[in-house]
């Protein structure tokens, strides 16, 4: 009988044969029969059968992939007093709040009696039989380096921090210090994108890997929010991600590639000597997102991509605040606005919102993807950097192709827009050609 099956038959049970089984119980079976995890997980919540060394859940939000970890990481502690685990995640603050304090987290689905004691200034978690697990952040690899484990559980391997090959080393050095026990194990659980540690552990033949969509918990999940995120995001490539657990690969031909972006990832921007944000308004009310971006030039005549700023579905006012909010944020001193869409409007609603902005009009006299063919060209010759990770608008630059086409997640690439108005405008604006200045 599969979990699934007797969750099924314990809560298809008539209510007097119910009550019978629970009266039939000890006290103590009815206290520990909700941490009973076999009997409530769905089957890709469960570890796999055989000798394996990595185990990879690479599945949509909601799936359950975090109760999946703490569970794991409990079997491990309560089963072996020698169990030393590592916890990483992409930073210390989420590795706490998400894999050890979090509603699915270590302690929340531990027995009172069998719960460890965390003590955060040590980065350690303690259970009674003396199994050990220490905290510690991805975006730290040095941390990794040394400290041995015999069992590992990587959080959120997707959105760890590559710049300088961050995410690769901590992932390295966890893999050196799992030499305890006579069976250590890694267990990674992500979010599907397409980055270079993901694609390295889905090339591992050893790895064994659980694949699943966020329908598979679906009775774990709110029924008006099931409703409104198949409505919103149902065939969509976003959806595809984020929903059916399904890794996108990089479009053949686009002007940007996932490995092109990563190259170009770093921790921070450098002092900025200019900063420009982009602005793609929506072309209505109820349209899409409002694309806006902020992007710095450093002293190293070297762009930086500072923060996606974008506001989904709003009324003019709200995006009209956002971007002065933007604007005073990074102490702009220029906002780029396309004005092809009623340029009037679009000025009168900046200026509503702060009637000093330095702004900008610009019109199109191009498509969204030929305009950006010469920004693209700048992250080729590494003259453009992301001081950070913006999911939404890289997967929005990796969906613009040569000639005019958009095959990105959403209906239009309103981010990726935005960066290209704010990135002309730093790199490619009158500002920055070469002068001879007379004598």
């Amino acid at each position: 009988m599969t979990s699934e099956s007797r969750r099924e038959w314990l809560e298809n049970l008539p209510v007097a044969d119910l009550r019978r089984a629970l009266w039939n119980m000890s006290p103590r079976q009815r206290r520990s029969i909700r941490h009973h995890w076999h009997l409530w997980a769905h089957e890709g919540q469960l570890p796999p059968p055989g000798a394996w060394h990595c185990w990879l859940i690479m599945a949509g939000r909601g799936f359950g992939k975090t109760r999946a970890g703490a569970e794991w990481v409990r079997a491990v502690a309560e089963r072996d007093p020698a169990a030393r685990i590592a916890l990483v995640g992409a930073s210390l603050g989420e590795v706490r709040s998400v894999q050890v304090e979090g509603e699915s987290g270590i302690l929340a689905v531990s027995p009172w009696r069998r719960r460890p004691k965390f003590e955060p200034s040590r980065r350690l978690l303690v259970w009674p039989n003396g199994a050990e697990a220490r905290l510690y952040s991805a975006g730290e690899p040095e941390s990794l380096r040394g400290p041995q484990h015999s069992h590992a559980w990587c959080d959120e391997i997707a959105k760890w921090d590559n710049s300088g090959g961050r995410a690769g080393s901590a992932w390295d050095n966890m893999q050196f210090g799992l030499r305890l026990g006579a069976w250590p194990r890694v267990m990674a659980t992500t979010t599907p994108r397409a980055v270079p540690l993901l694609r390295r552990i889905l090339d591992d033949r050893h790895a064994v890997v659980t694949r699943g969509a966020t329908g598979a918990n679906s009775r774990n999940l709110p029924p008006a929010f099931m409703r409104a995120v198949r409505r919103q995001f149902a065939g969509t490539k976003l959806g595809r991600q984020e929903l059916d657990g399904e890794l996108i690969e990089d479009i053949e031909g686009a002007l940007w590639s996932r490995a092109l972006i990563e190259r170009t990832r770093e921790n921070g921007s450098p002092p900025l000597t200019r900063v420009v944000i982009g602005v793609d308004p929506p072309a209505s009310a109820d349209g899409d997102a409002c694309g806006i971006v902020a992007v710095g030039l450093g002293e190293d005549r070297v762009a930086h991509v500072l923060a996606d700023l974008s506001v989904e579905r709003p009324s003019p006012e709200t995006w009209a605040r956002a971007v002065a909010d933007g604007a005073a944020q990074w102490q702009a001193d220029r906002v780029v606005a396309e004005a092809n869409q009623g340029g009037a409007m679009v000025e009168s609603v900046l200026r509503a919102a702060d009637a000093v902005l330095p702004l900008r009009l610009v019109h199109a006299s191009r498509g969204k993807a030929a305009r950006a063919e010469p920004v693209a060209a700048l992250y080729e010759a590494g003259r453009v950097r992301h001081a950070g990770t913006f999911p939404a608008l890289e997967d929005q630059l990796c969906g613009l192709m040569p000639g005019g086409e958009y095959r990105g997640p959403t209906r239009s690439p309103d981010r990726a827009d935005a960066a290209v108005w704010a990135l002309t405008e730093l790199m490619l604006g009158r500002a920055n050609v070469p002068r001879i200045r007379p004598a």
